[in-house]
């Protein structure tokens, strides 16, 4: 071996030629793509018939091949051939083995460029399919758990320090609503993806009298795309698809570290199912919320591949580049890891035990009625609000002197704060009161929880 191949070692004996069969080769990840690629070849002869490109003949043929060669992807797998470089040569040599010549005819009028551009887009289609599913239950597991908790109280934080009551269902609410929007984000990015790149061939479209519609439509797409240049060098829809994966991860990954918090001891609101924890090797009274601590680390890699498809594509010039072969591995990778961290957070939601007996002491122990008490004054005895801000925290500090509640300061110590102070004001001074009092639309008051879950599955179904 030349000193130049002396760094390949035994696995590359025949040097260059061996290792640019390997760079070159994207079977051993695109093979996942095998469906997409059969509906996509079966459309395309149907339409080659029709137009009478192919003998319906060996149309009929190269239909029925592939039908055996999906059963035989099916059964035993796709073969990782580097010699056949990528899943659409190897259906093609399957199929020329299954029926012979007339296999070379599947071919006309198309070429790889636009084939794979096809094939991509109907598996992140199917992929943004399964998400919306997969965040259908997540939502639906969440709606179930607020329901359940729509009037427990538990303490709201900003800068994560005690700010005022609110509950549970309206805590867990908040995360149905970014599903929502994760959803929307999913279904329009679908939409601006749902065109049809087959039949723009290379880069230039083709001379052959095909119905570009004819495919679109069998495929479930809304029409063809429109720019022959653009159909096979674009990967906007997969960058989209990764925009929208990361920002869904990020939700995810903001849960997943409540959670963590929620079950350490100095919180203690929840503990974890077996099924979502595991133990330590050398402490026994651990539950480590291992599979929350994985979602919020793979958002970090959810986002990483965002960014390395983005850095692929960012200076290509039209139309395709074999960089392009890159652009498959970060989506695929995407796609498994957000479908567990939905699968995982929608199961610690279903199964987490909730402390509302610890939400609601902690809750009380914060001062977390001050604003109500500011508020009371503002409504009740016409104060200025930022009087009333000043009036409350000399409450405060009162309460803090006494080692009590706000609730339980005695009035004679309120009114000493301020005249205008009168017993009425202990209505709203529990941590009761207080979020029944929010009643605005969006509060926390638990009839607005409830109606707000009610409108929420409505949507849904």
């Amino acid at each position: 071996m030349s000193d130049s191949n002396q760094m390949w070692g035994g696995r590359f004996a025949e040097g260059p030629a061996a290792v640019m069969r390997e760079i070159n080769a994207s079977i051993p990840f695109d093979k996942r793509m095998w469906r997409q690629d059969i509906r996509g070849s079966q459309a395309h002869v149907r339409m080659l018939a029709q137009q009478g490109i192919v003998e319906a003949s060996d149309a009929a043929s190269i239909s029925k091949g592939l039908e055996q060669v999906a059963a035989h992807y099916e059964a035993e797998g796709v073969a990782e051939d580097l010699a056949l470089e990528d899943i659409h040569m190897q259906t093609e040599a399957r199929l020329a083995d299954a029926i012979g010549p007339a296999a070379g005819r599947l071919h006309t009028a198309r070429s790889r460029n636009d084939q794979v551009a096809t094939d991509f887009r109907l598996w992140v289609r199917d992929a943004i399919d399964e998400t919306l599913a997969a965040l259908a239950a997540f939502q639906q597991a969440l709606l179930k758990r607020a329901e359940e908790h729509a009037a427990s109280v538990m303490p709201g934080f900003t800068h994560l320090q005690s700010a005022q009551p609110v509950t549970l269902g309206h805590h867990l609410m908040a995360y149905v609503e970014m599903a929502r929007r994760d959803v929307g984000r999913f279904s329009d990015a679908r939409v601006r993806m749902n065109l049809c790149p087959l039949g723009s061939a290379a880069l230039a479209g083709t001379g052959f009298p095909v119905n570009r519609h004819a495919t679109a439509a069998a495929l479930g797409f809304d029409g063809p795309t429109r720019n022959s240049l653009d159909a096979v060098s674009d990967r906007d829809f997969a960058i989209e698809y990764l925009t929208c994966a990361a920002q869904c991860a990020l939700h995810l990954s903001r849960l997943a570290e409540e959670f963590v918090l929620w079950a350490s001891q100095p919180f203690g609101f929840v503990s974890l199912s077996d099924q979502w924890s595991t133990g330590s090797s050398i402490m026994p009274q651990k539950r480590n919320p291992d599979a929350a601590e994985l979602v919020r680390g793979h958002a970090g890699r959810i986002t990483g591949c965002l960014v390395s498809l983005m850095v692929t594509m960012k200076g290509l010039p039209l139309a395709y580049s074999k960089d392009m072969q890159d652009d498959k591995p970060p989506v695929f990778e995407c796609h498994d890891l957000l479908g567990l961290c939905l699968a995982a957070m929608t199961g610690m939601v279903e199964s987490a035990t909730f402390r509302t007996d610890r939400m609601r002491a902690l809750a009380e122990s914060g001062y977390a009625t001050a604003t109500d008490l500011a508020d009371w004054l503002v409504r009740e005895a016409g104060v200025p609000f930022r009087e009333a801000h000043h009036i409350t925290g000399r409450a405060v500090a009162r309460a803090e002197a006494l080692g009590v509640r706000l609730d339980e300061l005695p009035i004679e110590d309120l009114v000493a704060i301020d005249s205008r102070i009168d017993s009425r004001v202990f209505n709203v001074l529990s941590v009761d009161a207080s979020v029944a009092s929010r009643t605005s639309f969006g509060g926390t008051a638990p009839d607005n929880v409830r109606a707000a879950i009610q409108q929420a599955r409505e949507a849904l179904s």
